[in-house]
């Protein structure tokens, strides 16, 4: 499947003169503090989203070290609330969609044969607000009263008692917000108006369409949630009663408006992940995507129902039995789409010519461990088996296998599948099949034993339990210590020998069934790519010229 290229080895279609302005190039703290190329803002997103993932994994594993036995070890309730609040919130919005952000940049003007994203100042800005919100998010523990501890959805009136810490919470989920705003207004201009020509909608790679439909999920629920937190401070500080009971208003109210957000913050969270699978299958099975029309449908058919799902989350909340019958059948509903992404990647390794190098590994594990997550979330989509099982350990195992398992296994697998263009040099498949080997055991060890603490009733967000739970909450914490490791472990022995250019030099197209224009340029990918259109066969996936 390699394609013939009509332009001399070393350079980039379109691209002939790109060394020639490699002077151009700023070096030093300038290149990155003003940085305006997608690769070095998208190289900038990756590594802030690491780190964020490390400290979201510290907390983590502070909560497993107290819940490794019954009695209170080392934190108070207060202070493990605190951790469990802070390890959600900087996973989600300091780790999860920065990563897909930074993948976005870096891959998108790529795929389509732009020469860089729309708005490359707005690109700049976007990233950069990320900075002090992080630091906002870190440092409300060392405020009088210590980080905000209201559970990572920030329900009222919890969120009413709290200290200055849920102030800066706030503060830095606006910041956070804006920054995907911006991310997915350039995303969107950047695929609607500046595709190569000949490359239409219909012919763009899954990752790009993925993302397109997310961008405007994106634009849809973050003023939501912007809308719920700022009623929350209007609460806190002017006087308003939107969710406080004393002056008439409802916290049930902050519920529906929060999960209006957050379920399809979800599914934000997972389809560029679904994006990434569907290139890497095709490429290891060595066949055409099985089913692309109906991956596009799918895809946004997700997007809509993910609008009409929220209340799923709130089957014990007194809701009348005519609402929770819609919400059970609506999230009925939203597993056929996801079904049919299942069965497509399924058909598309039937029978193909398939190797299992590191990034089909992780894709293969995607499938594996998502199919898993999406059973167990039928189960508690029955409102009277949910009414048992809401805020148990149970719903925890669940959304961790969705998005832990989800859009952490796909990013590691995209890391693999693009990181020898990325970087130049080819990672080490005996280190990456270790980290694959020891992320997917460590990460069943740590999570399946979940589901049956919570079947057995125990609930979430608690210090302490009785000592019925101790022989599985001790298995969960060791294996969240030897996940935790196993990515610590991929940062030092894969990602950084790779960045230092340590490795056999990365050919152009290092996998042989991989297609798309991010394939027709030299490894590493030139500073400068598509400055003028590239000529596109029929298919929209090779250069002619």
């Amino acid at each position: 499947m390699s394609a013939v290229l009509d332009h001399p080895a070393g350079h980039a279609p379109g691209h002939d003169h790109a060394h020639d302005h490699e002077h151009a190039r700023p070096h030093g703290w300038r290149r990155w503090l003003f940085a305006t190329n997608h690769k070095d803002i998208g190289t900038l997103y990756l590594l802030f989203s690491f780190t964020m993932l490390m400290v979201g994994g510290v907390l983590a594993l502070l909560i497993r070290a107290e819940l490794f036995r019954p009695g209170l070890q080392f934190v108070n309730p207060e202070l493990f609330n605190q951790f469990t609040t802070m390890h959600g919130l900087i996973m989600v919005f300091g780790a999860i969609m920065p990563a897909f952000v930074g993948f976005a940049n870096w891959m998108i003007p790529l795929q389509i044969g732009a020469s860089d994203m729309a708005f490359a100042r707005m690109n700049n800005l976007s990233f950069w607000l990320l900075i002090p919100s992080a630091i906002m998010f870190v440092g409300s523990f060392f405020v009088p009263g210590g980080a905000t501890a209201a559970g990572w959805t920030l329900y009222a009136p919890l969120t009413l008692q709290m200290g200055p810490a849920m102030d800066m919470t706030i503060f830095a989920m606006h910041l956070f917000g804006a920054s995907s705003i911006m991310g997915a207004i350039n995303i969107i201009v950047t695929v609607l108006n500046m595709r190569a020509p000949g490359m239409t909608l219909m012919k763009m790679p899954m990752f790009s369409w993925t993302w397109l439909i997310t961008a405007y999920l994106l634009i849809a629920v973050i003023p939501v949630l912007a809308g719920a937190i700022t009623m929350t401070l209007t609460d806190r500080h002017f006087g308003t009663s939107f969710f406080n009971p004393a002056g008439g208003g409802d916290p049930v109210m902050y519920q529906h408006i929060f999960w209006f957000f957050g379920h399809p913050e979800v599914y934000i969270m997972i389809l560029p992940a679904f994006g990434m699978i569907s290139q890497i299958v095709p490429a290891f099975a060595r066949k055409r995507l099985f089913g692309y029309t109906s991956m596009v449908y799918a895809t946004a058919s997700i997007a809509i129902l993910s609008m009409i799902v929220w209340a799923h989350h709130m089957f014990t909340t007194g809701m009348p039995v005519t609402g929770q019958l819609f919400f059970m059948y609506a999230t009925m509903l939203i597993a056929v789409p996801t079904g049919v992404k299942v069965f497509n990647w399924v058909a598309t390794m039937w029978r193909g010519s398939m190797t299992f190098e590191t990034p089909m590994l992780w894709a293969v594990g995607f499938i594996f461990v998502f199919v898993i997550g999406g059973f167990t979330g039928v189960i508690p989509a029955m409102a009277p088996i949910d009414i048992q099982l809401q805020d148990t350990y149970y719903i925890v195992a669940h959304f961790h296998y969705v998005l832990v398992a989800g859009s952490l296994f796909a990013m590691f697998a995209a890391v693999y599948y693009w990181g020898p263009k990325w970087t130049g040099v080819m990672y080490s498949e005996a280190r990456g099949r270790f980290h694959f080997w020891g992320s997917i055991i460590t990460f069943n060890i740590t999570f399946f034993p979940m589901h049956f603490l919570g079947l057995a009733g125990m609930p979430r967000r608690y210090a302490d339990y009785p000592m019925q739970f101790a022989d599985f909450n001790a298995i969960v914490s060791v294996g969240a210590l030897g996940f935790g490791l196993m990515q610590v472990y991929f940062f030092f022995f894969v990602v950084l020998p790779m960045m230092r250019g340590k490795g056999e030099p990365a050919p152009q197209r290092p996998w042989e069934g991989a297609e798309g224009l991010e394939w027709e340029v030299p490894s590493p990918a030139p500073w400068h790519t598509f400055e003028t259109p590239p000529k596109l066969d029929a298919s929209a996936t090779r250069v002619i010229g």
